[in-house]
């Protein structure tokens, strides 16, 4: 039972820290990566459906993303989702071709992304901690129920102290590395 507890909060941190990761590949650096767009949504048919499902998205150059609608009539919406996004890019559609040129980072732009990048990492540790409480939580109603002794519900809150040190010490370099990569010219 301890051991299921255990187990359970240790694949919750991991999928928290993986979400953290994807969270973080959307906040651009100087490159260009198709992953700047995965999040936005396109109406299709009637539908919000993410732009990766209605176009083809490529990387042209360090600075450029290529967009290629698999429909024609795709190419103003997917425009218009572009210019509407919280990114910032003015695409230039040539046909049903569009071309996203990256701008390049101001040092004032550079320092709102680490505050966002800041902020994120927050929001992954606090989800860290809350699976942490969840897991005491559930020993302590185990200890409640007189199905383990307060030793073992020690030895269990031990163990997911431990995990939880762990994934915060994950979640602090990846925010490093992000930083690292955001402050660099």
């Amino acid at each position: 039972m301890i051991n299921d507890i255990q187990k359970d909060a240790e694949s919750r941190m991991k999928k928290s820290l993986e979400s953290l990761q994807g969270d973080l590949t959307r906040i651009r650096t100087g490159r260009a990566h198709p992953s700047l767009l995965e999040h936005i949504q396109v109406e299709y048919y009637g539908a919000k459906t993410p732009i990766k499902q209605v176009a083809n998205i490529t990387v042209e150059d360090a600075r450029t993303l290529v967009v290629t609608p698999w429909e024609k009539d795709m190419v103003q919406t997917i425009e218009k989702a572009i210019m509407e996004s919280d990114l910032g890019l003015n695409p230039t559609s040539a046909g049903t071709v569009m071309r996203i040129p990256l701008p390049p980072l101001t040092e004032e732009r550079r320092k709102e992304f680490v505050k966002l990048v800041r902020q994120e990492g927050e929001q992954g540790k606090v989800a860290i901690r809350n699976i942490r409480r969840d897991a005491n939580g559930d020993f302590k109603d185990l200890l409640k129920e007189k199905e383990i002794s307060e030793d073992e519900q020690r030895r269990a809150e031990e163990v997911i102290q431990k995990l939880t040190d762990k994934y915060v010490a994950e979640v602090d370099g990846l925010l490093a590395a992000k930083e690292q990569e955001l402050m660099e010219v």
